[in-house]
């Protein structure tokens, strides 16, 4: 893409009232706009980068047995009552809304009632199950604070996933694949090495439920960490003392702040009793269907990213969820650029191309701010070295490098 024909702009300074570090940094390299308080738009760089890692979630959930599919944000009364969670006593934090004909909806902060409800409408027996379909969607919550940036919004995405199984053995045996998909798609998007399994209480349903915590300054959780085995406990945990079962002693364990950027949850029968969702068993007997709950928020996995890798000139993107991998800048030697702008996209390279006409100075900083992987500079001087200028972000010197050698990156 030429960046004269991107939709964005680079700005000196973030909006005083943004405190967020992820996103005082997309708003000025142009990834987002700040529309209010925990809503933003993702303008075309901010896009990419997005749907991006949404397409490292669904490789990893299809991987699995994952059916995607999509459900609606908007959500009856009558459905949520079942369980109670309409009441605002029990959730605090929903969106609801009136008809014109005075029916009562609201904006779906999750969706376990409504995908049981349809599920009790296709569910008969249990030659359906195991079945795990999931959705990347809006989701609403009426945040009392929303001063994390793109990492705790009002209007956010989530990959949500749910399980349906016959037997507690049929489930924990996908919970387990559920778990490694995770740690997949946190390794594919280059916070595996600072995202630590955390265990939580699992409530009603099982001893534990699964976090997966980001380290991080700008997290809103405290987790206690054993560096060697890789895992963790929350605070919640912690405090309770269940440590002798995770074979950890309060000695080993680092104190440390952190942000959820998935979780998963055994369910058992709560949502499939409150609405009947049953099937029949191998004995011809009503049975109730057995959940599972998986969610991962890619806009927060966004956010922690640029919290981790960026610097004082910048974010720093790691390649696979970068917007582009190749940077481009023309400095007087447009004619050149523009060949081999056009070589690398025929080639199926994913090139920004600064064809802009600005100073020099500027095109360098804004590549900096922008953060994409690999930078190229062509100009008189590189020319007559018969190479480009090659900077790779996540490094302080530049070389020359051959047209060869660029094309091999």
């Amino acid at each position: 893409m030429k960046q004269s024909q991107l939709f964005s702009k680079t700005q000196a300074e973030a909006p005083k009232d943004e405190v967020a570090k992820n996103a005082q940094l997309l708003i000025r390299a142009g990834f987002v706009y700040k529309e209010m308080a925990g809503a933003y738009t993702f303008l075309p760089l901010g896009w990419r980068v997005l749907q991006k890692i949404k397409k490292i979630i669904r490789e990893e959930m299809d991987e699995i047995g994952g059916n995607e599919m999509h459900m609606t944000a908007l959500q009856e009364k009558t459905t949520w009552e079942k369980t109670d969670r309409w009441n605002d006593e029990v959730v605090d934090n929903w969106f609801k809304t009136t008809l014109k004909n005075g029916t009562e909806l609201g904006l779906a902060f999750t969706h376990e009632e409504d995908i049981v409800h349809l599920m009790k409408q296709y569910l008969t027996s249990y030659k359906q199950l195991p079945f795990y379909p999931y959705q990347i969607q809006l989701k609403f919550r009426n945040e009392v604070r929303a001063k994390s940036g793109i990492m705790r919004g009002r209007e956010f995405y989530m990959k949500d996933m749910y399980s349906f199984s016959k037997s507690t053995e049929q489930h924990d045996k996908f919970y387990e694949k559920a778990k490694q998909a995770y740690a997949n798609v946190f390794n594919r998007c280059g916070i595996g090495e600072h995202t630590y399994l955390t265990f939580a209480s699992g409530g009603s349903f099982a001893k534990y439920s699964h976090e997966f915590q980001t380290l991080t300054d700008a997290g809103e959780d405290i987790i206690y960490i054993d560096k060697e085995k890789k895992i963790a406990i929350n605070e919640e945990v912690f405090n309770d003392g269940v440590l002798a079962d995770l074979s950890l002693s309060k000695g080993a364990l680092v104190k440390a702040k952190a942000a959820e950027v998935g979780n998963i949850f055994s369910l058992g029968t709560k949502f499939s009793d409150a609405h009947g969702t049953t099937f029949t068993n191998e004995e011809g007997k009503d049975q109730s269907v057995i959940m599972g709950s998986y969610g991962i928020g890619p806009a927060r996995v966004m956010g922690t990213v640029v919290e981790l890798f960026s610097d004082e000139q910048g974010i720093v993107w790691p390649e696979s969820i970068a917007p582009f991998k190749i940077h481009l800048i023309s400095i007087n030697a447009d004619e050149q650029a523009l060949a081999l702008y056009e070589t690398m996209t025929e080639q199926g390279i994913e090139v920004l191309f600064d064809d802009r006409d600005t100073k020099p100075g500027q095109k360098l900083s804004d590549a900096d701010l922008i953060g994409i992987p690999h930078r190229i500079v062509i100009s008189p001087k590189t020319i007559d070295a018969e190479g480009v200028e090659y900077k790779k972000r996540s490094e302080s010197e530049a070389k020359i490098i051959s047209i060869e050698e660029l094309l091999k990156l």
